[in-house]
């Protein structure tokens, strides 16, 4: 089917108390593994190119997002291309012609007025191409090989007044939120503050994003969703299940030498890891078309 707008995927899951699951992609099995993932489920899916991808990619936005558009385009559910984390200008005017209905502008880094005027100019590039568009506030961390964050450190979490003001006067479409989760956890054992979700959900009138969710456990997820996150973004459980099948195959056949029999192995685990999270997101099964 033809792709889907993730906007339209997010809005609609918001409405249905409910979230679509955004997944990062870096290779063709990445991105053919949340596909047979999402249609195991019966529900919509979002594939996520980060700006990392891109630089692993050579730099090259195209290759991988063409590869993920055809993949999107023969399949039974409705998928959605969105680019992740974008601090380069050059990389954000990529997204039109490149097939991407959304993009996260990521000017956290910077302090609050700066990340507020960064983030408006790109909105308004943005809107003006008909992109949807996410930003953050506050400190997830945990990308670019970033040392691990302090989730709970003063400063760290998202606060509901300043976020209003920064939605207010940003224009954006969605904001990523600080609750306690950091990018690139390998266990789940990250603890969100809910009582802070509940309170960003009411003072913004926007759909929120949870980052970093491949650290937090099944039912820490859950309780996110029923306090009002509507796209919830993981990469690493991908990446674990992927090396995990791949490392247990080699030990078990050290001659092993065609990548196919190996990779296979890892895209099918990393279909059931998406399948299965999806599972416990939620995301609506039915009412959802492209």
């Amino acid at each position: 089917m033809p792709l889907a707008a993730t906007g339209e995927l997010v809005t609609r899951a918001a409405a249905a108390r409910s979230a679509v699951v955004a997944f990062n992609i870096i290779t063709l099995e990445h991105v053919e593994a949340v596909v047979a993932g999402a249609e195991a489920a019966g529900a919509p899916v979002v594939l996520q190119v980060s700006e990392n991808a891109v630089k692993f990619r050579y730099g090259r936005l195209r290759p991988l997002a063409r590869a993920a558009a055809a993949a999107a385009e023969r399949a039974t559910v409705p998928v959605a291309l969105h680019l992740d984390h974008v601090q380069s200008d050059d990389l954000l005017r990529q997204a039109p012609d490149a097939g991407f209905s959304s993009v996260m502008y990521d000017a956290s880094r910077l302090p609050y007025a700066e990340n507020l005027a960064a983030t408006s100019a790109a909105a308004a590039w943005a809107h003006a191409r008909g992109l949807w568009i996410e930003a953050e506030l506050g400190e997830v961390g945990g990308k670019n090989g970033a040392p691990p964050l302090d989730a709970h450190a003063p400063g760290a979490r998202t606060d509901p007044a300043e976020a209003h003001a920064f939605v207010t006067g940003s224009g954006v479409d969605a904001l990523a939120v600080a609750v306690g989760n950091t990018h690139a956890m390998t266990e789940r054992t990250a603890a969100l503050d809910h009582d802070l979700l509940k309170r960003l959900a009411g003072a913004l009138d926007v759909p929120l994003v949870l980052h970093g969710s491949s650290g937090v456990p099944d039912g820490e997820l859950t309780a996110a969703v029923t306090a009002g996150i509507a796209k919830v973004n993981i990469g690493t459980a991908l990446n674990i299940a992927m090396t995990g099948a791949i490392r247990d195959f080699l030990a078990a056949r050290p001659e092993a030498v065609d990548s196919r029999t190996y990779l296979s192995v890892g895209r099918e685990a990393m279909a059931g890891e998406a399948r299965r999270l999806i599972g416990v997101i939620g995301t609506p099964r039915t009412g959802i078309t492209s």
